[in-house]
Formats: C-alpha cells, sequence, structure tokens
C-alpha cells in the first residue's frame, strides 16, 4: 500500500534525508506486513527491494545441504540486512535466507531507488554503509565463535545471553548454532546435572548464570 511522509521520517536511515528526498521515496516504497514463519528470500533468488523494518524481527540463516542451519544475524528495528545490501549494490542472489521471527511491518524500496540514493545522498550513504560495518563486524565475531569456541561454551553462552526463561525446542537452537538436536540435548542434560539448568518441554529455566558465563569465558 502507498505510505506517507511522516512514517518514513520515523525510520532511522532515512530521516536526515531532505524533505523532496522523502516525499519522492514515499512514493515509490511500500507498506508490507508479513505473518511470522514466511519466507522472504532464499538462496540463489534475486534481490530487489529493501526492507526496513519498522516493527517484528527477520532471522538470517545459511542452510547446509544435509539441512542443517546456522543463524547468521537477526533483522530488527532500524537495522539493515547486510545480505541484503551486497546484493542490491553486487546486483547478486541471495546467498542466504531470511524467515520472518515474527510478524513484521516493512517499508520496501526498490533497487533502482536504493542505488540513486547510494549515488545521490551522502546522508544516507553514510548510514548504510556505517550499519554494513556495524553488521560485518559481528559476522565476523560469529566466525571467530565457531572456529575457536568449542560447542558447549557457545551454547552457555547463549543461554545465558536469552535467559532467565528460554522458550525454544533443542531443535531450534541447534539451528541457531549450527548444530544438531542430539547434541545440543546431550549438552543440556549435562547443564542439568551440574544444576545450571531445569528442562522442560520447550522450556529451560537458567539456575546458574554464574557457571555458564565461566564455561563460556574461560576457553584457552
Amino acid at each position: 500500500m502507498p505510505i506517507n511522509t511522516e512514517l518514513i521520517q520515523n525510520i532511522a536511515s532515512l530521516n536526515t534525508l531532505p524533505i523532496d528526498v522523502l516525499t519522492k521515496i514515499s512514493k515509490h516504497a511500500t507498506l508490507i506486513s508479513i505473518k511470522a514463519g514466511t519466507t522472504l528470500f532464499d538462496c540463489g533468488s534475486s534481490c530487489e527491494i529493501l526492507p526496513l523494518v519498522i516493527s517484528g524481527s527477520i532471522r538470517v540463516f545459511k542452510r547446509s545441504e544435509n539441512s542443517r542451519e546456522i543463524s547468521l544475524y537477526r533483522v530488527n528495528k532500524d537495522e539493515l540486512c547486510i545480505i541484503t545490501l551486497s546484493c542490491l549494490l553486487g546486483g547478486d542472489t541471495y546467498p542466504a535466507t531470511g524467515i520472518t521471527d515474527t510478524e513484521i511491518s516493512a517499508i520496501t524500496i526498490p533497487r533502482a531507488l536504493f542505488l540513486e540514493l547510494i549515488s545521490t545522498q551522502p546522508e544516507f550513504r553514510d548510514i548504510v554503509f556505517h550499519l554494513f560495518a556495524e553488521r560485518l563486524s559481528g559476522l565476523m565475531q560469529l566466525v571467530d565463535e565457531i572456529t575457536f569456541k568449542k560447542l558447549d561454551q557457545r551454547l552457555a553462552a547463549f543461554l545465558a545471553q536469552h535467559g532467565p526463561i528460554i522458550e525454544e525446542s533443542h531443535q531450534e537452537i541447534a539451528d541457531e548454532l549450527g548444530s544438531v538436536r542430539e547434541i545440543i540435548s546431550r549438552l543440556l542434560k549435562q547443564f542439568e546435572e551440574n544444576n545450571w539448568v531445569k528442562l522442560s518441554r520447550k522450556r529451560i529455566e537458567i539456575t546458574n548464570t554464574e557457571a555458564l558465563n565461566n564455561l563460556s569465558y574461560n576457553y584457552r
């Protein structure tokens, strides 16, 4: 549906642009609402729009040939998807998958307008590249964790960060960490035997955050 200029002004990556540019965006952008669990893009699909999230969250992940997944990052309000930016700038297809975690509302900017804004609006270009650098730094941290940290430490860090109550299945946690359900379940059982967590169906209660943090940080 068409959108108004006031709505665009509430988006952090656009609100510094001149009013005439905001008006132009309002004529070409589209407001969308998408249900949770919807695939927004997949490996090999073309990249034609930039979504600017107003509410909700998008999970971006990579899936292997044997269907194992690992979460790369999430796109929340006032954040940009680094993979989408890369594909828009390079004219490439998507190398990953994006699915809505929750119902989302977003404004979509077509690729032609995005490239025009990058070329002609220094404020927009600075915001885009700043967010690009932030997200790239986060991806490099993920690579370091996968390469140099053991899975039990990564799981401990995940639990400590998302506690004290985590309402996710063992499979969902495995997808987050790029592992398989059986290994995650076995590690969680060990944590429970250590009295660090209490397990129930799709629910994990953290009972010793300090111990989880110690396991996460004390690797050499």
